[in-house]
């Protein structure tokens, strides 16, 4: 299929890649860009939103690049007010910024502890107060979240600020598509499991294996039932579903994207 988001504008937080290749922000920017949509692409690295931009221009998409620390209300309202400028419209909001730190309560320090709810879920509560009353306005849009499987199962990695906030953010996306329903907002949440994408080398196999990202991937490969890790395609697939009016009437869902992993654990 094509031109499944003609005429439709997105937003997608979180656009660029941690290391070179194709992360989720990315790959979902640039899909949603194939259908048709005109995307606003933000990260807290321009370098990255803008590298995004590019890939996207290359498939002879549109994408504006923007610099933002979504996490800060003021950076929220500057990026509507630059994606209102220059498109008139919010159709699509994809909230795809978080980060994971390892510890429990006892390592993690009080500190890191609420950073990493801000990360995870405070962002999202800010996007969700500025863009859902303006998609209200507009007679309806579609708010995509981007959680993880750390919020539904202990995995063997002990994330326990990461796990707490996704959970979070999981049952805000139920409340709020319930408060949005009527009103012609959908709300819903696409929770991945193993990803490869450019984040396993760059950052969570310092993390989990003390920098030896072989033996990381070959683990990870190794967990999911379908004999696989996913990909940053697999992600930007279910939110296209979800972002398009194919899920018309889908709010308040959860697709979990991860192989089988999570039915294999109770």
């Amino acid at each position: 299929m094509a031109d499944r988001l003609k005429n439709k504008v997105a937003l997608v937080l979180g656009a660029g890649s941690v290391g070179e290749g194709i992360g989720n922000g990315r790959a979902i920017a640039m899909l949603l860009a194939r259908e048709g949509a005109q995307v606003v692409g933000v990260d807290l690295n321009l370098a990255a939103a803008e590298e995004t931009a590019r890939l996207v221009a290359a498939e002879g998409g549109e994408m504006l690049a923007l610099a933002a620390d979504v996490t800060q209300e003021g950076d929220i309202r500057r990026v509507a007010d630059a994606t209102l400028g220059k498109f008139g419209r919010i159709d699509i909001l994809v909230n795809n910024v978080g980060g994971s730190i390892p510890g429990g309560p006892e390592e993690i320090a009080p500190e890191a502890w609420h950073a990493q709810f801000h990360h995870n879920l405070h962002y999202v509560y800010l996007s969700t107060r500025t863009f859902a009353p303006i998609m209200v306005r507009q007679g309806g849009g579609s708010i995509v979240n981007i959680s993880s499987i750390a919020g539904l199962r202990h995995l063997g990695n002990e994330l326990a600020a990461y796990a707490a906030a996704k959970a979070a953010l999981q049952h805000f996306s139920r409340v709020v598509a319930v408060r949005y329903a009527p009103q012609g907002v959908r709300v819903n949440t696409v929770i991945p499991g193993l990803m490869f994408t450019p984040l396993v080398t760059a950052r969570l196999a310092q993390q989990q294996a003390g920098g030896d990202a072989e033996a990381l991937i070959a683990k990870r490969h190794a967990r999911p039932p379908i004999g696989r890790m996913g990909d940053a395609w697999d992600v930007a697939y279910a939110v296209l579903y979800l972002a398009s009016d194919e899920a018309k009437y889908v709010t308040g869902a959860e697709l979990v994207v991860d192989g089988g992993l999570t039915a294999t654990t109770r």
